[in-house]
């Protein structure tokens, strides 16, 4: 960071992303370099050239031929020589600096413009050895087998080079990089105390929108040209449009590019790490942290009794189900198959069908798989649509005889039109009776819910499930996405079905306006589980991680080939301490940035010039979205319980789980942890359920028991 410069336009890749790459084209043609030369000095002491070899053109032992091999062999020497010394220099001067030190490695763009043109030499000289090699103009007897088969594999080894520089140009070309839509980098100002990197460029409004207008279509153009195989609708079209109004507005007017990101993501989980340390370490964590409680009696001591982990569990395997075979043959790799036989349909059988099946394949397929993890039977379910399409999600409704209910299952995330859903993410206007004026919810997912409500009232399955069963009650349960189209197509049922309940699994955070969402803890029971990400992710919080991530690499000190190199260590043996001090510059400041997030409370407030080019101007005007959306319901959050020196040495300890009653606001930061993927998958879900249900059981049988006589 910021962006390469090169030939006149802007790259994606920055002037420190050229370490690895470097590193590895230096080890292919050192390689190569030693095999040559044994070639060249075989040649040169008489190895392998001895007798002669007849042909219409010349051999390896005439004057003419042997000169023509020695003068290739030769060139290709010096060729690779001089690559492998430019390649040392720009490994050395791309390693240089911080990341934001763009001054440090000026260098860069010039060696690289020399390692660029070497490539027309490099090709017109594989071109000649092509036509040695693998033509009769030179010609070798079979003794000189070594010789033969090290130049023919440089040559064809020399293409495929070629052709891999080629693929890497096309991945870090950037469409909008012409100098005519890219601000002129400033020239490298000179070193200063309180400034160690290049403030991005400055663009005037009128630049800026038309970069913005330009980018979002080229967002378009790759979604078009990506998923062409969606079908096309004015849906669809909308939905690219604003997906690709997000992804503008999250990159304008920031100089970055993937690499900077990929190592802003390391940095914010050690930042994370150490804020959570300096907490501690001012004894925050100790004197205001909420309550985490054991005992599930006491967490639902003053809940309705229909507020239970019991049915939470019940309902999520419902939940599961939804996803129909692909998470059967998720779970069972090998015998998933034969597993859903039983609950398939034959082709060539054309009995009538108590259950009305929507765009299931002709064996019934998905039904198999809901069959399969719900353990229902075929009559129980009243009606199921597998259609999928974007702002389209499967369901089923079924008859649920164990809570005696009507439930209705929404599947959550799995496809590629689902991921479409998930990020038409802005606020939209959602009217539903009981809501406060002008309430918000979000987009997408207001449109899967008003398409599942078309669907019931058009099919009438909740009409038939209510004249079978009169006296049941209706349930909408989901996990992920399924668990937010769930509570807004409850809020719109509402006013038929009054008392309707819903068990919201991992609902997403961006979902629905403050006053909203506090009318769903009415009837809406959300549970999660620990470091969950799309508990924590939404516009708004995207949007934080952008800005701290500028913020992030900013102060940091460390070039960003070791940030790449801890980054893997990380993941494999976890954050040193020493990390937590030794990564960062000494005046790392708190943001006071409007719509931040603080990374350090210990740090005092600064501000300088160089800071305020960096966050331009005034950064609420560049937010996606106006208004924050929050997580629905009465919100359950269940963690790892840490267990005491004393337990972790004698390898006992309590319940492996604890939890508490959480409060929306508490899920608005997104934060990097090593379990916030593992956390949201419903199968670890429900093993973290059955665990705690089952220690629950196990405390309560160790509860002594008072005799009254």
């Amino acid at each position: 960071m910021p962006a390469l410069r090169l030939l006149g336009r802007r790259w994606l890749v920055a002037t420190d992303d050229l370490v690895f790459p470097g590193l590895f084209e230096f080890v292919y043609r050192l390689i190569w370099l030693v095999l040559v030369a044994l070639v060249a000095w075989s040649l040169g002491a008489g190895w392998g050239w001895g007798g002669g070899g007849g042909g219409a053109g010349a051999t390896c032992t005439d004057e003419e031929g042997g000169a023509a091999v020695r003068a290739y062999l030769c060139g290709e020497l010096l060729l690779i020589a001089l690559a492998m010394a430019l390649l040392a220099a720009l490994v050395n001067r791309s390693a240089q600096g911080s990341v934001m030190d763009a001054r440090a490695r000026r260098h860069v763009p010039a060696l690289l413009t020399a390692k660029v043109l070497l490539i027309v030499p490099e090709v017109a000289w594989n071109i000649l050895g092509t036509l040695w090699a693998f033509s009769d103009t030179v010609q070798c007897s079979n003794e000189e087998g070594f010789t033969k088969a090290v130049i023919e594999a440089m040559v064809l080894f020399n293409w495929v080079q070629l052709a891999l520089t080629l693929l890497g140009l096309a991945l870090v070309f950037d469409p909008l990089g012409s100098s005519r839509l890219v601000a002129p980098a400033p020239p490298p100002p000179p070193p200063s105390p309180g400034a160690d990197g290049d403030a991005p460029p400055q663009e005037d409004p009128a630049q800026e929108e038309a970069r913005h207008r330009r980018l979002t279509s080229l967002w378009i153009r790759r979604f078009q040209w990506v998923f062409c195989w969606v079908r096309r609708d004015e849906h669809c079209h909308e939905a690219f449009q604003h997906i690709a109004s997000l992804f503008s507005a999250l990159l304008r007017n920031t100089d970055i590019v993937p690499s900077d990101m990929m190592a802003a993501l390391v940095l914010l989980r050690v930042m994370q790490k150490r804020e959570t340390r300096e907490l501690r370490r001012l004894q925050l964590l100790e004197k205001d942290q909420p309550k985490y409680y054991l005992d599930t009696r006491e967490v639902f001591a003053e809940t309705p009794s229909w507020m239970s982990l019991d049915h939470a569990l019940h309902f999520l395997k419902m939940s599961m189900a939804a996803y129909g075979w692909p998470f059967v043959m998720y779970q069972y790799p090998a015998t998933g198959l034969f597993r859903m036989c039983p609950h398939m349909t034959c082709c060539a059988c054309f009995r009538c069908k108590a259950t009305e099946v929507k765009d299931d394949n002709c064996c019934l397929c998905h039904l198999a798989g809901v069959r399969y993890t719900s353990q229902v039977d075929y009559e129980d379910i009243i009606y199921a649509s597998f259609s999928n399409d974007m702002c389209q999600l499967p369901f089923f409704v079924l008859a649920d005889h164990k809570t005696s209910s009507i439930a209705i299952v929404v599947r959550g995330s799995i496809s590629l039109r689902d991921v479409f859903t998930d990020l038409i993410a802005g606020a939209d206007l959602f009217e539903a009776p009981g809501l406060p004026e002008n309430s918000m919810a979000h987009r997408g997912i207001s449109l899967a819910a008003y398409y599942i409500l078309k669907t019931l009232e058009t099919s009438g399955a909740l009409e038939k499930a209510f004249i079978l069963y009169p006296h049941y009650k209706l349930v909408l349960t989901g996990h992920s996405l399924g668990a937010g189209v769930s509570v807004l197509l409850a809020l719109l049922l509402r006013p038929r079905y009054p008392d309707l309940k819903v068990y919201a699994i991992s609902p997403p955070a961006g979902l629905l306006s403050r006053e909203a969402a506090r009318v769903t803890e009415e009837f809406t029971f959300s549970v999660g589980i620990g470091d969950d990400f799309v508990m924590r992710l939404s516009v708004d919080s995207i949007e934080n991680i952008r800005t701290n991530a500028l913020r992030v690499l900013k102060f940091c000190k460390l070039p960003k080939y070791r940030i790449m190199l801890n980054g893997f260590g990380y993941a494999i043996f976890g954050i040193p301490t020493r990390d937590l001090e030794s990564t960062w510059k000494n005046d790392l400041p708190t943001p006071s940035t409007p719509g931040q997030l603080p990374l350090l409370l210990n740090t005092p407030p600064t501000s300088s010039s160089d800071d305020s080019l960096l966050f331009v101007r005034d950064i609420s005007q560049r937010r996606f979205s106006r208004t924050h959306l929050y997580i629905p319901g009465k919100i359950l959050h269940i963690t790892r319980r840490k267990k005491t020196k004393q337990e972790r040495k004698t390898n006992t300890g309590g319940p492996t789980y604890e939890m508490r009653w959480a409060v929306a606001e508490e899920f608005t930061e997104f934060r990097i942890m090593p379990r916030m993927i593992l956390d949201h998958l419903p199968d670890n879900i429900y093993k973290a359920f059955e665990t705690v249900l089952d220690e629950q059981k196990q405390i309560r049988k160790r509860v002594p028991t008072v005799a009254v006589l």
